[in-house]
Parts: C-alpha cells; sequence; structure tokens
C-alpha cells in the first residue's frame, strides 16, 4: 500500500530541515532536539531497511512557487504559494508499506511542535487508493 506523507511547515526563513527554523522546535532543551532528530533518523533507516521509502524530496522556498489556474478557457500563472496561506507544503515522503497501521505509525514519528503531518492513500489510474 503506497502513502504519501505531506511536511506542512511555516519556517521563517524558509529552509530545511524545517526543525532547524521552526520556533516552537528551536525552543526545545538540547537534549530533547537531539533525541527528535535520532528518533527521525532511526525511522528513515528503519524505512530503508524494509525497503518502504520509494522517495522523499525537500520543496523549496514556496516564495518561488507559480500556481496554474483556469481562468476564461486558458490557463493563468501566478505567483504562489496559495494566497493567504500561513503554512506551506515543505516536502513529502512517498511509502510502500503493508497496511495503513505502518504508514500510520511511521508518520506520527515524522510529527513535531510547530509542524503538521499528513498522510494521504496514493491513487493509482482509474482513481482506486493504493
Amino acid at each position: 500500500m503506497k502513502y504519501v506523507i505531506l511536511i506542512h511547515s511555516n519556517p521563517q526563513p524558509w529552509g530545511h530541515p524545517t526543525g532547524d527554523f521552526i520556533a516552537g522546535q528551536k525552543a526545545l532543551p538540547t537534549e530533547q532536539r537531539e533525541a527528535l532528530e535520532a528518533g527521525f533518523e532511526k525511522v528513515m533507516s528503519e524505512m530503508s531497511e524494509r525497503g518502504e521509502l520509494v522517495s522523499a524530496e525537500a520543496l523549496g522556498d514556496p516564495a518561488n512557487a507559480r500556481l496554474y489556474r483556469w481562468a476564461d478557457g486558458d490557463p493563468l500563472a501566478t505567483d504562489g504559494p496559495y494566497a493567504e496561506a500561513k503554512e506551506h507544503l515543505a516536502g513529502f515522503f512517498l511509502i510502500d508499506v503493508e497496511d495503513q497501521a505502518r504508514a500510520e505509525a511511521i508518520a506520527a514519528k515524522f510529527s513535531g511542535p510547530g509542524e503538521t503531518i499528513e498522510l494521504r492513500p496514493t491513487m493509482w489510474p482509474g482513481g482506486d487508493d493504493q
């Protein structure tokens, strides 16, 4: 079963890893930040060893995004990201796991202070989930 883990964040300034730029995470004691980083590295290693990590990418500064919408029968390009957004998509991980419970266990390990993690099943041609 394939899932995408979407990392929503609003670090200022923009950068990766997002935890280095989020006030809630920067305010944590050093030991707690190091424990969060170690936990993240552990889940990354586990996913690699189990063949569950398909792909992952950090996304660039949303100030450089372009949006394309349909207007009056033609595509219309505007500066992105979505207007009035307080959070932006910072990156994603595509995983292939045995079941939803495993996907949820992985996604839970990605969350941290000031971040929102979204877990969503992928859709294949024909519109079916997974």
